[in-house]
């Protein structure tokens, strides 16, 4: 069965890279601060060999201290810094990963693999739009193939299509290219056209059960499932990239202007001294994951993470859950979806917006009015609004019954909501609109005041 793949090459970035000469801050580890520059190059080139070679054995843990140690060597290195983000990327740590990977693009813009990288790092903490930001600002060296299915695991399928449906017209366009715009089209709800472009290289008998994994695949519960599934990685719980390994570009050094003085004193020139900005990312919220599995995924092939075929894809067992679904949540052309259970009374009319915000997901609409009441007792900010819900129609988790807040015209307005429940311990994120239709459940409130 041809692979689909986006790939994400280590290997280049930590062999065979010319360094820059700087000196690190790295504290408590043997760098160029306490040696020679030579010495420093040796300690860098070292360690970096040492995490391609961890990463293509699957130690996530000692490729990430590995690049530490080469990054903290030879900071100003672009090539060890991207190394260090990919280590981050295959030890399940998306927000480092990110920090890393900013920084190789500050000191080499034009890593087109960094890019890609950085934008699925954006992707897997539910960040869709800095991750669009990423391969719009950088379309010139990311190829379309990876580009297109990026773009589509972002929330904009629609675009997607378009690039990878130019990309598949080219003469040498290969089965990677059709199977990233076969997965994308199914993403954008595109089934039919899906299949039948899944069918050029996928041998007929697998056709259908491509068809089924991408319809779970389409219906992540977690912002990372989709990005851990493709690259075949765990989430972890992630502290942030170590504060000593910021990059601290040289700064100028502005000089005061000396004011006029008696002759017989000297003119002194006061130097004013520029704080480095430290930007530590964000650690997330301790709560342990388990992300999506991939049959036959392999972490690092060839001291490379690969996007694989998405076969098999097991999600979280059910419960009050976030999920994180950037792109519609598209069912197979023909799918019968279950009816969502409503109240006796009229419900309001469906507010316009493409953006809805998601408090949870639960067995059974019940246990879902009871959800949302708690969460209005919790979260004054929900009180202004009525709830929407879909029941999930097939699969393992046919019959869960979403919850969410709609009517929001832009993801920004659907992101600032979901910031002020998640402030007052809540937890939400943000998708685009699927089949979900407005509801009314009479809050417990409401209930008292009645009797």
């Amino acid at each position: 069965m041809k692979r689909m793949s986006i790939k994400i090459a280590v290997s280049a970035f930590a062999l065979g890279v010319s360094t820059i000469g700087c000196t690190p801050e790295g504290a408590g580890i043997e760098s160029a601060s306490s040696t020679s520059e030579a010495r420093a190059m040796k300690i860098a080139a070292k360690a970096a060999g040492k995490a391609a070679k961890a990463l293509a054995k699957g130690q996530t843990e000692k490729a990430v201290e590995q690049a530490e140690i080469a990054v903290a060597a030879q900071p100003n290195d672009a090539g060890y810094r991207a190394l260090l983000g990919n280590a981050y990327l295959a030890a399940g740590r998306f927000a480092s990963a990110e920090s890393a990977l900013s920084d190789a693009l500050t000191l080499n813009g034009a890593d087109g693999r960094a890019a890609l990288s950085l934008a699925l790092a954006q992707t897997a903490q539910g960040d869709w739009a800095g991750a669009r930001d990423s391969l719009e600002a950088h379309q010139a060296i990311i190829a379309p193939t990876d580009r297109g299915l990026a773009y589509a695991l972002a929330g904009d399928p629609v675009l997607a299509v378009d690039i990878l449906t130019n990309a598949a017209r080219a003469p040498d366009a290969d089965a990677k290219t059709r199977q990233n715009l076969a997965l994308s089209l199914a993403l954008a709800g595109r089934w039919q056209e899906a299949k039948v472009v899944a069918s050029q290289d996928v041998a007929p008998q697998e056709v259908d059960k491509r068809i089924m994994a991408w319809a779970a695949f389409s219906q992540p519960k977690d912002a990372a499932d989709q990005v851990a599934s493709l690259l075949g990685v765990t989430p972890a719980y992630d502290p942030g990239q170590p504060t000593r390994l910021a990059l601290v570009q040289s700064a100028p050094v502005a000089l005061a202007a000396a004011e006029p003085v008696a002759a017989s004193e000297p003119v002194v020139a006061e130097v004013v001294a520029v704080d480095p900005v430290v930007e530590v990312a964000a650690a997330p919220e301790p709560e342990p994951q388990t992300a999506a599995a991939v049959e036959a995924a392999q972490p690092v092939v060839e001291q490379a993470l690969a996007m694989v075929e998405t076969a098999a894809v097991v999600f979280l067992p059910r419960a009050e859950i976030v999920q994180a679904v950037p792109a519609r949540a598209a069912q197979p052309v023909g799918a019968e979806r279950s009816p969502v259970r409503t109240a006796s009374f009229a419900a309001p009319e469906q507010n316009g917006g493409r953006y809805v915000v998601q408090i949870g997901a639960y067995d059974s609409a019940a246990v879902a009015e009871d959800g949302w009441n708690r969460a209005v007792r919790r979260h004054k900010v929900l009180a202004g609004y009525s709830p929407s819900s879909m029941t999930i129609g097939e699969g393992e988790d046919a019959g869960l019954v979403r919850v969410s807040v709609a009517g929001f015209a832009s993801e920004r307005d659907a992101l600032k909501v979901c910031g002020r429940l998640k402030a007052g311990g809540g937890k939400c994120f943000v998708r685009m609109v699927a089949a979900d239709a407005p509801v009314r459940w009479a809050s417990v409130q409401r209930r008292v005041a009645s009797r």
